[in-house]
């Protein structure tokens, strides 16, 4: 698996964002333009009708290799005795899991979809941690957590269906401890065109119409095909992170690039 990797360093030197967008400010959900407040609905309504096949849409999405790249994630983070994670997006808890079997001592599992969390608390894998996982219906925009209160930070799969990206960014640093570490994987670009010709064709023609056929919707499948091309690039995410003050900021491609991981800290 590691033979996919390649590491590169970015750092922002000049980027602007707005960090306080008015609720009619434009946003991408997927090829469409809506209003930043109403991209949270739609959202919403896309992972209320996956919620219960959210594993199978991930297999489909990533023909399986998702685990690979969770296993990566946590390779990279290396969970210690004494951390506390918070998992934003963190849906049926599949990092967190990790992240406990790997050594970390608390998860708070955080997604703004109750569907999402009751079908992760389902599963009887969780059982034996439940005295050491916290289940939390929350927003990646308003964390509810305190300030310097976690060790560590992920999002999986998850960044590209925030409205507000950099309120998102900023209230992770601010739930961080200082010295605490920010780990995002992500579908991402694709570097080499005969790659990202192959990949287009399966995620345009062929993963649409899995959806159809495996759970019976082709529409969200088509919006997150649509939400991963949207998605900032390697080097714009790596500065969209350096702007909220984080740094040591590294990026690795896994299998060319169609997913990436970002790792930055909080230094003070």
């Amino acid at each position: 698996m590691y033979d996919y990797f390649q590491e590169t360093q970015q750092m922002s030197t000049n980027a602007q964002n707005n960090l306080n967008p008015s609720p009619d400010t434009q946003v991408d959900f997927g090829y469409r333009t809506v209003a930043l407040s109403q991209k949270q609905n739609l959202v919403n309504g896309v992972f209320d009708s996956v919620a219960s096949s959210y594993d199978i849409m991930n297999d489909l999405m990533s023909v399986g290799v998702h685990r690979l790249w969770k296993e990566a994630l946590l390779d990279w983070m290396a969970p210690r005795p004494n951390q506390i994670l918070a998992d934003l997006a963190g849906g049926t808890g599949d990092v967190s899991l990790k992240f406990l079997q790997r050594g970390g001592q608390f998860a708070h599992v955080i997604d703004i979809n109750e569907q999402m969390l009751a079908a992760g608390q389902k599963r009887k894998v969780m059982n034996k941690y439940q005295d050491r996982l916290n289940w939390l219906a929350g927003d990646a925009q308003d964390i509810p957590l305190a300030d310097n209160s976690v060790d560590r930070v992920t999002i999986a799969f998850g960044l590209r269906n925030v409205p507000d990206r950099m309120k998102a960014l900023n209230q992770i640093v601010r739930i961080l401890k200082p010295g605490g570490r920010f780990c995002c994987l992500e579908f991402s670009h694709v570097k080499n065109p005969l790659l990202s010709d192959i990949y287009d064709k399966w995620s345009f023609n062929v993963l649409p119409k899995l959806g159809q056929l495996v759970v019976g919707d082709s529409r969200s499948y088509q919006y997150l095909v649509e939400s991963i091309r949207q998605f900032p690039s390697q080097a714009e995410l790596c500065t969209m992170m350096a702007d909220t003050g984080m740094g040591q900021i590294k990026v690795r491609n896994l299998s060319g690039g169609i997913a990436a991981i970002h790792s930055g800290w909080k230094l003070d």
